[in-house]
């Protein structure tokens, strides 16, 4: 890392980020609690998605206290749709945390708050930094973007050496206003200096000094390691109904959508006799073949194929919750997989 650049980064952010930083709902208080629950519900989530989630969230369990105690069904009812649901697992497992080793008081030492459950390095010096004013350096994929091209930086932004680096050389040259150092960065990173397209040179506050922008390099960077291709899934989703009422099941208590609920699956695709025989050994008996739709559901690294396939069946049964469907939107939290398929049906 070039310091003699990187310690420029304070003195022009700063005056930069008072006159031109979004007005976001987290960025009006200093309450750890707050801003932890923004910054694990911004982890690879859009702003604007984040915003409403984020303000229902509050309302709904506006201290630890209240998240320690708060239901599983309804807390990952709270989340659907914004995906990533070991995240507000996570959550309700660090509020128990704060609970039972700091009595409930959100703790200040950044290697306390860096020991909860799902906060990284990133997570632990934005709350750090923002509630309380530490000089600790957050870290993600908008500041290294930034490092890489501020100084030319080939090292791949997804070796950990580069973050590593990015880390120790900000932490170096820290101000004293430091929670608004880290939101300068992170807003250069999300609304100049940004992912997708050409970086904004022409009105960032470090054109004056970044290597990029002077060598016409910019767009070449950051570099990055060659992705690793997802693994594929088929799956043939059952969609069964009978009287207004549909069948869920929840999914197991750990690994991918643990604890959340889902139509019955099976990996695979099923042709209709194949459905129909299955559905028999479920202890159903079919009716009717109501329609077919294909859709699919990428994750980090596995990409499902499904097949909804919607039944009548004769009478409810089988080990299933049989739901309504003012029920499923009240109380069963859908992960987009297979609430893409309810919403199919939802408003006929």
């Amino acid at each position: 890392m070039n310091k003699k650049i990187i310690e420029k980064l304070p003195e022009a952010l700063l005056p930069w980020y008072k006159i031109h930083h979004r007005e976001l709902p987290w960025r009006k208080t200093s309450d750890p609690y707050a801003i932890w629950l923004s910054e694990i519900m911004l982890q690879q989530t859009r702003v604007e998605a984040v915003k409403g989630y984020y303000l229902r969230f509050l309302e709904t369990y506006p201290s630890v206290e209240a998240l320690a105690s708060a239901e599983d069904d309804r807390l990952h009812k709270l989340w659907e749709g914004l995906g990533y649901y070991s995240r507000v697992r996570n959550l309700k497992k660090a509020a128990n945390q704060i609970m039972e080793r700091h009595t409930g008081i959100f703790p200040q030492e950044y290697d306390q708050v860096l020991a909860l459950s799902g906060v990284g390095e990133y997570t632990a010096g934005a709350i750090c930094s923002i509630a309380f004013n530490q000089p600790r350096a957050a870290v993600d994929g908008n500041v290294m973007r930034i490092l890489s091209r501020l100084t030319e930086n080939a090292t791949p932004i997804d070796d950990p050496a580069f973050k590593r680096q990015a880390k120790q050389a900000l932490e170096e040259i820290y101000p004293e206003e430091a929670g608004t150092f880290t939101q300068a960065l992170m807003e250069l990173g999300a609304t100049v200096c940004g992912p997708n397209g050409k970086p904004q040179c022409q009105i960032c506050p470090c054109a004056q000094f970044c290597s990029g922008r002077l060598h016409g390099t910019a767009e070449s960077y950051p570099v990055k390691k060659p992705k690793v291709k997802r693994r594929e899934e088929q799956r043939t989703v059952l969609i069964l109904s009978c009287g207004g009422r549909y069948a869920l099941e929840k999914r197991p208590s750990a690994g991918l959508l643990a604890g959340l609920y889902q139509f019955p699956n099976v990996t695979g695709w099923m042709d209709t006799q194949q459905v129909l025989k299955l559905v028999e050994e479920l202890g159903l008996r079919p009716q009717e073949l109501l329609r077919q739709v294909k859709r699919h559901h990428i994750f980090t690294h596995i990409r499902w194929e499904l097949e909804g396939i919607y039944l009548e069946v004769a009478q409810p049964g089988g080990a299933y919750r049989w739901m309504t469907g003012e029920e499923i939107e009240k109380e069963a939290a859908l992960p987009t997989a297979f609430r893409q398929f309810w919403e199919e049906i939802k408003d006929v």
